[in-house]
């Protein structure tokens, strides 16, 4: 009863400790900026809001919230030291990385580097800087690495409970130049979760002793306990075109529990034998970059899906709450038939749906090739395709040009929209406007 006590007297301290935390708040801001960047996309690609910049971050944060409680059990076990200095040291190095990429926001990079460095300084002994620069070396050198990197694995399985559970919610339907120079459709899969860790740590003078003796640390929770808190970012970002999203945060989440399990047996074993945590540091970097390496190439190999077939139109992805989400018409699925008229275009599908301006009747392929057939009353004010956005046709000139995300696209909230001509020159009529296609670069 008096261990309960103190953890909670304990965890009420930390509560407003997190109140306080910068970070977490910045975090959550910068969440916030990514999907009003997304929702901008989606209006200039498809004139349309597919889901809400507020809805989103409202998910995401409860998500993260609920993710860094469960951390927090577990890491208690695992046991981690960790002093408010070194909390600033890491979250320095992540937000330094992350001017770069984005997606170097990411603990298993900071700590990773944190690793390396302390490694390095490790050889030097007699440099013994003054001043800042001394506290900052001080600081790296006395970094718990190996318990660190358990902590980034264990960030990573929480990552992919959460990729499974909502990666594929947010994902924004792209117009993608593919390999011919033919538009194809695809998804960007970016979704981040704002996570606050409660994190036991030894402490000098604490008033109990925990009834367990977690794996980290060692002699050092004979001195009592405290309780501090670390905001943490995660996420992912995913681009395909040969899966549909639910597909892909599948197979990101698997390999992602992959990379956790192997990235915390090293940290345990860097515990155990110091030598060996170079080597765990490295890992968490070099398969950190292998996974995300190998997504790129594996999706290269692959044909798209999203490309009409000679007969239909292929869905890339349904408005909620539209006609087309209440028939039950999913991603991937094809239009064949509309009003009894076989459609090969979206012209063809408008002209189908004008014939009857108060009822529409819909054969739909399934994704097991199968046919299935719908109908539903059409009323003023649904979108003309009924809510269903299409793959690329002839028609579409407007592309997304992957770029590399920063912060300062982030924070810009910049759409370059570049115009370049057609690849393939052709004879214009007098008179006729040359094909230029329009494409935007995130």
């Amino acid at each position: 009863m008096e261990i309960a006590k103190e953890l909670l007297w304990l965890a009420m301290d930390a509560g407003l400790q997190l109140l306080m935390q910068p970070f977490y708040y910045i975090s959550i801001i910068l969440i916030a900026l990514l999907y009003r960047r997304q929702v901008l996309l989606e209006r200039k690609l498809f004139h349309v809001r597919l889901n809400g910049w507020g809805l989103q971050t409202w998910r995401t944060f409860l998500g993260g919230l609920i993710a860094g409680l469960a951390v927090s059990v577990v890491m208690a076990f695992l046991g981690i030291s960790l002093t408010f200095g070194a909390v600033l040291c890491i979250w320095v190095t992540a937000i330094v990385l992350m001017l770069f990429r984005v997606r170097f926001l990411c603990f298993a990079y900071s700590i990773g580097v944190l690793g390396i460095t302390q490694f390095i300084l490790s050889w030097f002994p007699q440099w013994q800087p003054n001043g800042f620069i001394g506290d900052i070396k001080s600081t790296i050198m006395g970094l718990d690495i190996p318990s660190l990197l358990a902590l980034a694995a264990v960030l990573h399985f929480a990552e992919a409970v959460l990729v499974v559970i909502q990666g594929s919610k947010f994902a924004t339907p792209l117009f993608l130049e593919g390999k011919r120079g033919k538009l194809v459709g695809g998804y960007n899969m970016q979704s981040f979760w704002p996570l606050p860790l409660f994190l036991l740590v030894p402490a000098t003078g604490g008033s109990m002793v925990l009834p367990w003796t977690p794996f980290f640390g060692g002699e050092g929770w004979s001195s009592g306990f405290g309780i501090l808190v670390l905001p943490v970012l995660i996420g992912f970002g995913e681009m395909t075109q040969s899966m549909l999203p639910r597909q892909k945060a599948l197979v990101t989440s698997k390999r992602l529990v992959i990379y956790s399990a192997v990235l915390l047996a090293l940290s345990l074993l860097a515990e155990w034998w110091s030598p060996l945590m170079i080597v765990t540091a490295l890992a968490a970097l070099g398969l950190h970059e292998g996974l995300v390496w190998y997504s790129r190439y594996e999706e290269s190999q692959k044909s798209p899906v999203f490309v009409n077939p000679t007969k239909g139109l292929r869905v890339l992805a349904v408005l909620p709450g539209s006609p087309a989400d209440e028939l039950g018409i999913l991603a991937g699925e094809t239009i064949l038939k509309v009003n009894g008229a076989l459609i090969h275009n979206k012209e063809e599908l408008h002209a189908a749906l004008r014939q009857n301006s108060a009822f529409c009747k819909l054969e739909v392929q399934n994704h097991q090739g199968e046919s299935k057939f719908m109908q539903r009353a059409i009323y003023a004010g649904d979108h003309h395709q009924l809510g269903a956005i299409v793959a690329p046709g002839p028609d579409d000139h407007l592309s997304v040009k992957m770029k590399p995300l920063s912060l300062f696209t982030i924070v810009g909230m910049k759409l370059n929209v570049r115009n370049k001509r057609t690849a393939t020159p052709k004879l214009l009529a007098p008179g006729q406007p040359e094909d230029k296609q329009d494409t935007i670069e995130l």
